[in-house]
């Protein structure tokens, strides 16, 4: 049954395919407003919902389309299991702190819950339990520390040798009362609200700077400016810096994701795995039908294998335990993880009171991102919020921050020296449909691609952040920076930053 069923041909996440979103302008001239906000996922859309119910101008842009960038590709779990991180954190922070990540991300549940019954949104939410499980005897022994930690911190949960799922495992450590959703229906739903109290949206308008003058003012690439009194940055990676050098701080990962239709029934809970490379698995529906959504496969942006090879180990997973009648949908995402795994909410620097940064949710933020707006909020509302201190990205842990920074950087430094030594002369004409190639073109390294029809699309590989040179992505068709994490489509454009100007267009005849 299964021998000739193949992943589908284009990456596309179920939620947009799913669900009729609003489409918004693009911001044609310089506006005044309370707060700007950068970023029209989950964390931009919540703030501005909540600033404009307390009576705030809010003015919100995104550099593509809303919820096309990690919220739009997410697994849409609404949890405080993000793996095994508890008694890290305990160990790292103290006891206190790791309670308050705890608490922090069951506030943001409790939010997205209460917005749902307010508003009455028809989301596919359920509760569920979370379960992290193990298959070897080493991370067996991890389970059973990690519940120590649940057990210190009062968290809900129990130690257990099987699971719903049927999978044989060693151990498994389940949290009572998590949650999932349709996160595009969810926040359809918000933006429309945000809308009804004043709040205005605006598309394809991407942020490049921002200016100080008697107020900050973000500035666009088509030369606008939003004059505000606050600046929201919640555009995934910070494209304003602010000097506090967040490209050493945080590196980016991928993660995909096969959404399939199997003969066995989904026995509820939502799942992951300990061990690498992981393993996420929640259920969806899909006309009344039900279908397995099956994630992991993390690995650093630009860097290790064939992207296709993470499909295909998914789909293995997927074949070898549970059987696929019918693949529907597979897609990846990205997110960025911080030196000590804790985001960065707050202020963009230590003495900056006006320009705000919400990123590093570490594939966890549906709940981060929540609580990233709720805290961001209060500090625009001068209230007070007891996880500013948790969350501030001014923080610096010794310990383990200043071996992952070290760690973190030398990568870098590896791969842009790497990328410009490498030789690269391939032959254009031994492309193929639907494939890549780096060569040089005048003698500057240049990334040719070939679509369906034989068209070919020619760019400058070197990234427009900091100057790595980007790699091919087989399985989403795009460029791929191993230093920094941005993404570029086949045809050079944005896809994620820290890098906000588009890859250079090479002119293949000139070769």
């Amino acid at each position: 049954m299964s021998a000739n069923i193949h992943i589908p041909q284009f990456p596309e996440p179920y939620w947009r395919d799913s669900v009729n979103l609003s489409t918004f302008p693009q911001l044609q001239e310089s506006v005044k407003t309370d707060v700007g906000i950068v970023g029209g996922g989950i964390t931009g859309i919540t703030a501005a919902y909540l600033l404009a119910e307390e009576g705030l101008d809010v003015t919100l842009i995104d550099a593509g389309v809303f919820l096309n960038g990690t919220t739009g590709h997410t697994t849409a779990k609404i949890t405080a299991q993000h793996g095994l991180i508890y008694d890290e954190f305990s160990r790292h922070f103290g006891v206190e702190k790791a309670s308050m990540y705890y608490q922090a991300n069951m506030e943001a549940k409790q939010l997205i819950e209460n917005l749902i019954d307010q508003h009455e949104i028809k989301c596919n939410y359920q509760q569920e339990d979370a379960f992290v499980y193990a298959t070897s005897e080493q991370y067996q022994e991890k389970l059973e520390t990690e519940k120590k930690a649940y057990d210190d911190l009062g968290i809900s949960g129990e130690f257990t040798n099987s699971i719903p799922l049927g999978l044989s495992v060693k151990g498994a450590l389940r949290m009572d009362n998590q949650a999932q959703f349709h996160p595009l229906k969810y926040l359809k739903t918000i933006v429309k609200e945000a809308e009804k109290n004043g709040a205005a949206f605006y598309e394809n308008t991407t942020a490049v700077d921002v200016e100080y003058n008697k107020h900050p003012a973000i500035v666009t690439r088509n030369g606008q400016r939003i004059t505000c009194r606050y600046v929201i940055q919640a555009s995934h990676y910070p494209f304003y810096d602010g000097q506090g050098f967040y490209p050493t701080r945080m590196y980016a990962e991928r993660a995909y994701v096969i959404a399939t239709k199997t003969p066995k029934k989904f026995p509820g809970g939502i799942y992951i795995n300990a061990e690498s490379p992981s393993r996420s698995i929640r259920s969806a529906q899909m006309d009344g039908k039900e279908m397995w959504l099956f994630a992991g496969e993390n690995h650093k942006t630009g860097q290790g294998q064939s992207t296709m090879e993470h499909y295909d180990a998914l789909q293995q997973f997927a074949e070898e335990k549970f059987g696929i009648s019918e693949y529907m949908y597979r897609w990846s995402a990205q997110d960025l993880t911080t030196l000590d795994k804790m985001p960065y909410i707050g202020p963009v620097t230590g003495g900056e009171n006006s320009v705000f940064v919400a990123t590093g949710f570490r594939k966890w933020g549906m709940t981060n991102g929540t609580i990233a707006a709720r805290i961001i909020t209060d500090r625009i509302l001068k209230k007070e919020n007891p996880y500013s201190e948790l969350y501030s990205p001014s923080r610096f842990q010794a310990d383990p921050a200043i071996r992952k920074f070290v760690r973190t950087n030398a990568d870098v430094g590896k791969h842009l020296i790497k990328g410009k030594l490498e030789y690269t002369n391939n032959n254009i004409d031994e492309l193929t449909p639907d494939s890549a190639i780096t060569t040089r073109i005048n003698g500057m390294r240049a990334g040719v691609y070939m679509d369906k029809e034989k068209n070919l699309y020619a760019v400058d590989t070197t990234c427009k952040h900091l100057g790595c040179e980007t790699h091919w992505n087989s399985g989403d068709r795009t460029w791929d920076c191993p230093c920094h994490g941005s993404r570029y489509s086949y045809t050079g454009e944005v896809l994620n930053g820290p890098a906000n100007e588009p890859l250079n267009k090479v002119d293949i005849n000139k070769k």
